[in-house]
């Protein structure tokens, strides 16, 4: 039995086996629309920052 599930962008039904090369999403437009959705920060992981501003700074300084 192969499992559907929603796309995440449009709701359409997405097959979730091999032939679905884009799963979970239905398309690439709807993958490439997710993935700009992060990279704008619509979309966020709740929590505390794993590092402060100030920590960030830091790294930087060290690594370039």
């Amino acid at each position: 039995m192969t499992t559907s599930v929603s796309c995440p962008s449009c709701e359409k039904k997405v097959l979730w086996n091999q032939e679905s090369p884009f799963k979970p999403f239905c398309c690439e437009r709807c993958k490439m629309i997710d993935l700009g959705d992060w990279a704008s920060e619509k979309h966020a992981i709740s929590g505390e920052p794993a590092y402060l501003n100030e920590e960030l700074e830091n790294l930087e300084s060290e690594f370039f």
